[in-house]
């Protein structure tokens, strides 16, 4: 039987990813970029106390910068290792969509073709699915100058291009006394603002559903629920009222994601959650073969209207989610009868490809 080993980029979720891959008897590697490596080189490495095996890190490969996982130095490691690369958005952000497709000769688990998709200004991108899907998704607003309620524009920060400088607008005045101060103050480009998604801005409690698809059982999972602790908006949203608007004259709020919180919904909400999940994947098979593979989530708020609950989807994630707390839901012990986090799930897909003599089905 061939050995694999479980690889990942040293951020975002590489702690959960190889905690996971450990637990189910599988070695992980993390490719690791100078200065930020003692995470995974120190803290959490594997090793005996009091001769008791600790950590969860097997093997850290260092880089100068994580673009260089594409170096051939690096590939050839990966590949002696036998290596299954788990991406995450950190992956997509500092190596690159086309790098990641043309260049990265790792398989893949998952469908390295679909990362892409994230992004709002992509062809066929995340919309385009959740459109095609006929899944629940805000009111796309075409033009600034069609602003005529509450809006919120997408635009990605200048100097962080994958953070997001969010800010809302209920009229196209509106819209340009706050872009203007934006660009004077050098939060964004004109250039970005151009390319800024417009959509309605959905009153409701924010939740991110996550789930799993497996390929190999052809079974959609739900193995937890989360929401996000964001910079500086939380700390403004533990204001009073009238500390918050003094705050303001000063400093906008930002959307920068720092965290999660585990949490659930009510039990009759679920079903209707699943079928949306359910008519996504259908659709993604269709315009992105052989479709999802493992971890997604679909991200948004429970509204109410006209007298009915109804969860909205914002975003849409296809990769590792960022949060390792969703194991603490209820929702994988329904399922398997324990905690089963995304590292570990996706540690069992592999073994199970393994034994099916399946691995074709989860990598790309």
């Amino acid at each position: 039987m061939v050995k694999y080993t479980i690889a990942t980029l040293g951020s975002h979720s590489a702690l959960d990813v190889c905690n996971g891959a450990r637990q189910e008897g599988i070695a992980n590697l993390v490719v690791a970029q100078r200065g930020r490596e003692k995470t995974y080189l120190s803290y959490y490495k594997t090793r005996k106390r009091s001769g008791k095996p600790v950590g969860c890190v097997d093997e850290v490969v260092l880089v100068n910068k994580f673009s260089e996982m594409i170096n051939s130095n690096v590939i050839s490691h990966l590949k002696k290792r036998n290596a299954i690369f788990v991406p995450n958005r950190s992956f997509a952000v500092y190596v690159g969509y086309d790098n990641i497709e043309k260049n990265f000769h790792i398989p893949i688990f998952g469908n390295r073709h679909l990362l892409r998709a994230e992004e709002r200004n992509a062809q066929n991108n995340q919309y385009d699915l959740l459109k095609k899907a006929n899944i629940n998704a805000p009111c796309i607003i075409s033009t600034p100058e069609k602003i005529d309620q509450l809006a919120v524009i997408k635009v990605n920060e200048a100097k962080r291009k994958y953070e997001r400088a969010f800010f809302v607008a209920s009229s196209y005045d509106e819209y340009l006394a706050k872009s203007q101060k934006l660009i004077a103050n050098g939060k964004i480009t004109e250039a970005d603002l151009k390319k800024a998604q417009i959509e309605e801005f959905v009153i409701g409690a924010h939740f991110n559903f996550n789930f799993f698809y497996s390929p190999l059982h052809e079974e959609l999972e739900l193995l937890g629920i989360d929401m996000r602790r964001q910079t500086t908006l939380d700390g403004y949203l533990r204001m009073p009222a009238d500390i918050q608007l003094e705050a303001l004259k000063s400093r906008e709020p930002n959307n920068i994601e720092v965290g999660h919180v585990a949490c659930t919904v009510r039990e009759s909400l679920l079903e209707d959650v699943f079928t949306q999940a359910e008519k996504f994947v259908a659709t993604v098979q269709k315009e992105y073969a052989p479709g999802i593979i493992g971890p997604f989530a679909l991200q948004g708020a429970i509204e109410e209207r006209d007298g009915k609950e109804q969860f909205t989807t914002f975003d849409v994630s296809f990769r590792m989610p960022g949060s390792p707390g969703t194991r603490f839901t209820p929702y994988s012990h329904y399922l398997f009868g324990e905690g089963i986090s995304f590292g570990r799930r996706i540690a069992i897909e592999l073994n199970d490809a393994i034994k099916m003599k399946k691995i074709e089905k989860i990598i790309t």
